[in-house]
């Protein structure tokens, strides 16, 4: 809904005076900010918008987020342009992670960035004493529902990504997940 002020103005013709309505509509700041941002910011969180501000790609003018939730079809033309790729989706959650790493790699041009995250699986049986039993069910509970909830560290995710010519600019953990940056070489 906008909010919009009405302002009268007056103006004087033929000894008469006529009363005109003129509409002056006062632009939301929600509205003023980029909205790829804003779907960043609301699907991924405080923590990656911060992280691309930390890497100075918060007013990159070619961004494009693939949003978890939302499907959109793009034309090849259309991601020509593009610099930087956000993948708001946890790789943990992504089905078939090489086939996403292939269509990506194939989409943007060279040095294009990209950009997601994944919740890092460090393996730390001090925190857990039945550590090994619990990730073990989970997979078969995995397995057998279809469900996806792969467990990744850093070590593989980097190896994935220069796998498919990416290469790793940045990883850092922020709030129990993992970031990281990467960008498309020859």
């Amino acid at each position: 809904m906008e909010n919009i002020i009405t302002l009268e103005r007056t103006q004087a013709f033929n000894n008469f005076i006529q009363s005109k309505p003129v509409e002056k509509s006062i632009v939301p700041e929600q509205s003023r900010r980029n909205p790829v941002m804003e779907i960043i910011r609301t699907e991924g969180g405080e923590d990656f918008f911060q992280y691309l501000q930390r890497l100075q790609l918060a007013n990159e003018p070619n961004l494009l987020a693939l949003s978890s939730s939302h499907h959109y079809y793009y034309e090849s033309n259309e991601l020509k342009r593009i610099r930087t790729l956000v993948a708001l989706k946890k790789l943990n959650n992504v089905c078939d992670l090489k086939k996403f790493l292939v269509t990506v790699v194939r989409i943007l041009p060279q040095k294009a960035n990209l950009i997601g995250c994944f919740k890092n699986d460090t393996g730390d049986q001090s925190v857990f004493s039945f550590y090994q039993s619990t990730r073990f069910f989970k997979g078969l509970v995995n397995y057998l529902d279809s469900k996806t909830d792969r467990s990744l560290t850093k070590g593989t995710v980097s190896g994935l990504l220069q796998e498919h010519k990416l290469k790793v600019i940045d990883i850092s953990d922020i709030n129990d997940m993992t970031y990281f940056f990467a960008r498309k070489t020859g």
